[in-house]
């Protein structure tokens, strides 16, 4: 094979990668969801983003205010706008439901019973507010490694027990633990 043949095959070959490589074009955006995540203070709302977002949970902070984060799958990204959980914060949280689409409920399993009762009354109110009764809700018992945590039936009967719906209306509110190893 003469010298211009093997020049012509090489280029050819750089033109096939080329196009390969630079004429696919941007691959497909994954969609994007818009959700809301809520629960008192202590729940575990921050450590739960920080470990889907694969940071590091070993100066995890309270979130005073708000604080929006981007969590990444496979297939979708979730823009999740965190609430703080603090009594003087909680009666603006209605301000920032707007365009959610979900809504996820973090709750602490081993509280007390006085701040099972006030989520559960937090949780009451997210459920029956206009912006939010019509989406999903992902309730969480968290802390689920610690001696006093309810177990997630009698959380999942709590909740149900006390659900503002009527029985034709009720939904599924899936309930999964959080586990944080150490």
């Amino acid at each position: 094979m003469s010298d211009l043949r093997i020049t012509e095959a090489f280029l050819y070959m750089d033109y096939l990668c080329f196009r390969a490589l630079c004429c696919k074009g941007p691959p497909p955006a994954r969609p994007e969801y818009d959700l809301v995540c809520i629960g008192l203070t202590g729940s575990g709302k921050t450590s739960l983003l920080s470990k889907l977002c694969s940071e590091s949970h070993e100066n995890v902070v309270s979130t005073t205010g708000f604080s929006i984060k981007a969590v990444p799958f496979q297939n979708a990204i979730l823009n999740v706008k965190e609430l703080g959980g603090a009594d003087t914060i909680r009666k603006y949280w209605s301000r920032y439901y707007q365009g959610s689409q979900g809504v996820i409920f973090v709750l602490d399993s081993a509280s007390s019973e006085d701040d099972l009762e006030t989520a559960r009354n937090e949780l009451h109110s997210a459920l029956q507010h206009p912006q939010l009764c019509t989406l999903p809700f992902l309730i969480l018992a968290n802390h689920q490694d610690k001696p006093a945590a309810r177990s997630v039936q009698e959380i999942k009967r709590y909740v149900y027990l006390f659900l503002p719906l009527k029985n034709e209306e009720k939904k599924n509110f899936p309930i999964d633990s959080v586990m944080q190893k150490h």
